[in-house]
């Protein structure tokens, strides 16, 4: 039987691949790291390193085998290894970063999935794909985010090169502000999502309760802070950050197991634990 390696968004995780902060550095290309320049803050790597070891001990300390990249002085964004692409059940789909000053992770990814083995099933050459816009919705539905570095161009290049498997993929839009999917929306359980309900399409709420998730809404404010930046490791489990108080409190309450870590620093840069955390294997 074939390897198969992530078959959904809420399984048990297993393995995982993460880059560490080490040449951070905060760069205008996104509304959160704008608002850091703008009054002129510079970002603490040494802050960003302690907080990223609290993720990864949190993952060890729960099943999840932590892979880490050997680190670019001129990648500057590379913390946020989610967004070079998507992993399936297949392989994995190498997307095509938007911002210039990304581009070079592309390769350095590229040569690290060769090396532990998992399979390229699809590069995205025409338009734009980023990971942090690729969530499961089942086993064969995929949803991609059109928000700010994903464009449907890019979306129907990988739906042509993975219909074979039998995906059917659905274009998501938000607005640009909010740069990625997976600042405003995140599945953290079987049937069970975070979202701001106001900011999203009908036709994707519709579909959204059509398939019997229950949706939990947060407030539009609550996005360009994080609030639905956390990660599933599956068994009803999520890993979240302190200060997420609102979010965690609803989460428990729909019976979930929230693994509280300290972020903040890393944020400046425009992500979250999601963000930081490429999925390799799930069962």
């Amino acid at each position: 039987m074939d390897k198969c390696f992530v078959r959904n968004s809420t399984g048990v995780l297993k393995k995982v691949l993460m880059c560490p902060p080490t040449y951070a550095k905060l760069q205008p290309i996104n509304e959160v790291s704008r608002k850091w320049i703008s009054k002129s803050c510079e970002i603490n790597r040494d802050v960003c390193i302690k907080e990223q070891n609290e993720l990864i001990q949190a993952y060890k300390v729960n099943g999840v085998e932590v892979v880490m990249m050997e680190p670019c002085s001129e990648l500057t964004n590379e913390v946020f290894a989610r967004d070079f692409g998507a992993c399936i059940k297949e392989g994995y789909i190498l997307g095509k970063f938007k911002e210039k000053i990304r581009w070079g992770e592309t390769e350095a990814y590229e040569n690290k999935l060769k090396e532990l083995g998992v399979p390229c099933v699809a590069k995205c050459k025409k338009g734009y794909f980023e990971g942090g816009d690729f969530w499961f919705l089942d086993d064969k539905t995929l949803a991609i985010g059109t928000i700010a570095r994903t464009t449907e161009e890019g979306i129907e290049d990988i739906r042509h090169q993975i219909g074979k498997y039998g995906y059917e993929i659905i274009s998501v839009k938000a607005p640009e502000k909010y740069l990625h999917l997976d600042m405003c929306f995140n599945v953290v359980a079987e049937k069970l999502a975070i979202i701001c309900k106001e900011i999203f399409e009908e036709k994707f709420i519709k579909t959204l309760e059509d398939k019997n998730f229950t949706l939990i809404d947060i407030d539009k404010e609550a996005i360009l802070k994080h609030g639905c930046n956390v990660q599933a490791i599956g068994k009803d489990r999520v890993i979240s950050f302190k200060n997420n108080k609102i979010v965690n409190g609803k989460l428990r309450a729909h019976g979930i197991d929230v693994i509280e870590v300290n972020l903040k620093e890393i944020f400046k840069q425009g992500g979250g634990a999601h963000c930081m955390t490429f999925p390799l294997v799930r069962e």
